[in-house]
């Protein structure tokens, strides 16, 4: 029996996006939605983003940018690793995720606590970046032995994972390595949104138009530290500096 599953990912905040992938889901009509973590820091509306997934019931994973908002170490360790070029970026973040977190509120940030690292719905296992870390994983560039070596050991004939922003699918002899993309601050130089549609065993990155000023304008309203390097990212859909 053919099953359809949508892994929708990444939505960081953004509720003009994840709008416009439920609309598109109605039309897909997957037997099963996923989510694969990162559902509210980052853009205008992070208790909005988090309420809806709840009303939604969608099952998924943790995120690093939800562990970073119930655990604040985890940011502080992870940056610690980090070249000297990148402490401003983690700086900045660390702003950010201090509003997000005022914002959310205890009983939120609690719900973010309850997703596994792994999630199992065979014959597909997802993680948010890697089954050994939140914060780490390959790039689409990373080579057929690195990728294997990282999440053959799930189990799964097909590993799906997130984080990274850039979507591709990749058959690695019985295994099957796909990235979600990412529903807000897309960084493959497509500003759409984008999420996986597993019909059966054949996997589609689908991409969806969405109300990207309206996010923008939320951004500029709602008091968002750094909202113009949100908006410049969402615009270039390109990893930029702050």
């Amino acid at each position: 029996m053919t099953m359809r599953i949508a892994i929708v990912a990444d939505i960081h905040g953004n509720l003009a996006a994840l709008e416009a992938v439920i609309a598109d889901l109605r039309e897909t009509s997957p037997d099963l939605v996923l989510h694969g973590g990162d559902l509210a820091h980052g853009g205008s509306s992070p208790c909005e983003v988090v309420d809806r997934i709840r009303e939604l019931g969608w099952r998924g994973v943790v995120g690093n940018t939800d562990e970073m908002l119930f655990a604040p170490e985890s940011l502080t360790e992870f940056a610690a690793t980090a070249s000297t070029q990148f402490q401003r970026l983690f700086a900045v973040i660390g702003e950010m995720a201090a509003h997000t977190r005022a914002v959310l509120g205890e009983e939120r940030m609690a719900w973010l606590q309850t997703w596994p690292r792994v999630l199992v719905n065979e014959p597909i296992a997802l993680v948010h970046a890697s089954p050994a870390s939140l914060w780490r994983s390959p790039a689409p560039e990373a080579s057929d032995e690195e990728l294997a070596s990282v999440y053959a050991s799930l189990g799964q004939p097909v590993a799906v994972y997130a984080h990274i922003h850039r979507s591709f699918v990749r058959k690695i002899g019985e295994l099957t390595v796909i990235n979600t993309g990412s529903v807000s601050l897309s960084y493959d130089g497509d500003p759409r949104a984008a999420y996986l549609l597993l019909d059966d065993d054949r996997p589609t990155i689908r991409r969806v138009e969405y109300d990207m000023d309206r996010e923008i304008a939320a951004l500029a309203a709602s008091g968002f530290p750094h909202a113009e390097w949100v908006a410049r990212s969402l615009r270039s859909a390109k990893f930029e500096m702050p």
